[in-house]
């Protein structure tokens, strides 16, 4: 079992961030439940790593070539991928994962996110997926998926794949009981909701 964990490669302006990353990093070690991430030494990437890793956990990076210096990659991972392009690393990390966990980060969190959310409303995979909402980090977007509900552009059942939780620990537990619904069309008609 591994979860894939999307997180920043800068730490963020509040103190909760690194503390939630060190939390999960530790918690998924103690669990036997193996990391895939990013393969970055800094930010909340390098924090989540090495707090696995000093838990005895086994962590594995996945980084593109373009990316190791940028990201100062990893050089103390169980496994160090590089790859050609950042399309073979979200493959790769997919492949690697049976769950997908986002921390606070930017605009490459959201669109890894984002990206594997919408693998599975396509059927490409049934993993969960969550956002652990750091010290309200996520509010806002989880009121903006609910608008978007709400306009026609998301169905329900659909938003409802997107798990939200507060702690490591209430993330973990959704992940642990998560079932894939049946989605069926992903389309929504004129006029639905």
């Amino acid at each position: 079992m591994r979860y894939c964990v999307f997180s920043g490669s800068s730490w963020g302006v509040r103190e909760e961030y690194a503390q939630a990353a060190e939390e999960l990093g530790k918690t998924l070690a103690e669990r036997g439940i193996g990391v895939v991430y990013g393969g970055a030494s800094v930010g909340l990437m390098g924090t989540m790593a090495d707090a696995a890793l000093a838990a005895g956990g086994e962590v594995i990076g996945v980084i593109p070539q373009a990316l190791m210096a940028r990201e100062i990659g990893h050089k103390g991972l169980t496994e160090l991928h590089v790859t050609d392009s950042m399309h073979t690393r979200k493959a790769m990390m997919a492949d690697l994962s049976d769950g997908f966990i986002a921390l606070p980060g930017g605009v490459g969190t959201f669109e890894e996110t984002f990206e594997i959310w919408t693998w599975a409303q396509l059927g490409h995979h049934q993993k969960p997926c969550a956002l652990l909402n750091v010290a309200g980090f996520y509010d806002g977007l989880v009121g903006w998926l609910d608008r978007v509900v709400e306009e026609g552009f998301i169905k329900p059942n659909y938003r409802g794949t997107l798990l939200c939780e507060n702690t490591v620990e209430q993330t973990l537990e959704a992940m642990a009981q998560y079932k894939a619904p049946e989605l069926g069309g992903k389309w929504i008609k004129r006029g639905e909701r």
